[in-house]
């Protein structure tokens, strides 16, 4: 029997030590909310330290406070991924505080809801500078203390599976991690010369983002458990910790001999379709079939 939706899980846990990233530096990008905080709080609780970029000083500053009363080293690099110079100036912040670059996330991204005939050229380039162009400048910016890490450079794209079919009202970040992932597995082919590996990871719909709590309080609930029972097969919205999770698998030994990967985190959303054919009316033309072959016996 297909299984009822599962509710989304409550305080989950890490089933990695804690000392899983020790004397690792990350760079994360986009890292002072949501995803992108998550990720680096993680990458922090598995022994790493952290650099945080984002374009607000004061959100920075709150964030890094938040990982520090966990015991999480952690400084801030304000500025603006879509700007060469700040990106660069980033990486030297994060290399003078801590001494190297072992991890870069490239997590800042920009999203809103348009329709493609009243997507501006202004608008559709603003999330390609920021989602595309802006991965691109990290990872130039970051090249040289990846290059250099002990441990080996890691680069890890927050991606989408926007663009795998067609999304409605999407098609300016799908064209964006379209082309990122094709950057990621350039890099992977070309900087593991460098002993740098480059995957992207894909989130299905998270429902502890900010995409989701701007539903009203009381349909949050009712909103995601009506996704997950129509389009997730594994029964369950996504939380940020799932995708954390699967970035400290990356950036960790076990994920050494992964480059050039997107790994795909939804629940198997991004595979689902609706049946054809009904479960029921399947079984029943099987067994059907099944008593008349052995009728014939």
């Amino acid at each position: 029997m297909p299984r009822p939706w599962a509710a989304i899980p409550k305080n989950q846990v890490s089933p990695f030590k804690s000392d899983t990233l020790a004397g690792r530096v990350a760079l994360v990008t986009g890292g002072g909310s949501g995803i992108g905080f998550e990720c680096a709080r993680q990458i922090g609780l598995h022994g790493g330290r952290l650099c945080l970029m984002g374009r607000r000083l004061e959100f920075l500053n709150k964030a890094a406070e938040k990982l520090r009363q966990e015991g999480i080293e952690a400084t801030v690099a304000a500025g603006d991924v879509r700007r060469a110079e700040d990106c660069k100036r980033a990486a030297e912040t994060a290399t003078s505080a801590f001494g190297s670059i072992d991890i870069l996330i490239n997590g800042a991204a920009g999203n809103f809801l348009a329709t493609l005939d009243e997507l501006t050229p202004n608008g559709f380039k603003t999330v390609m500078d920021i989602d595309t162009q802006g991965t691109f400048n990290m990872c130039w910016a970051c090249f040289p203390a990846l290059k250099e890490s002990k441990f080996g450079g890691n680069i890890i794209n927050l991606t989408a599976t926007l663009h795998y079919g067609a999304t409605w009202w999407q098609s300016h970040p799908s064209a964006a991690k379209a082309a990122n992932d094709s950057l990621t597995r350039s890099m992977s082919l070309e900087w593991g010369t460098y002993g740098i590996r480059s995957n992207g990871i894909a989130p299905g719909a998270i429902a502890d983002t900010p995409g989701f709590t701007k539903l009203s309080s009381e349909d949050i609930e009712k909103k995601a458990a009506q996704f997950a029972q129509q389009t997730i097969p594994t029964g369950r919205m996504g939380t940020k910790f799932d995708i954390a999770m699967a970035c400290v698998f990356l950036c960790s030994a076990a994920g050494e001999y992964i480059s050039g990967h997107i790994m795909v985190v939804d629940g198997a959303n991004w595979v689902w379709k609706p049946p054809m054919v009904p479960r029921a009316a399947v079984s029943a033309n099987a067994r059907a079939k099944e008593k008349r072959s052995r009728a014939k016996m």
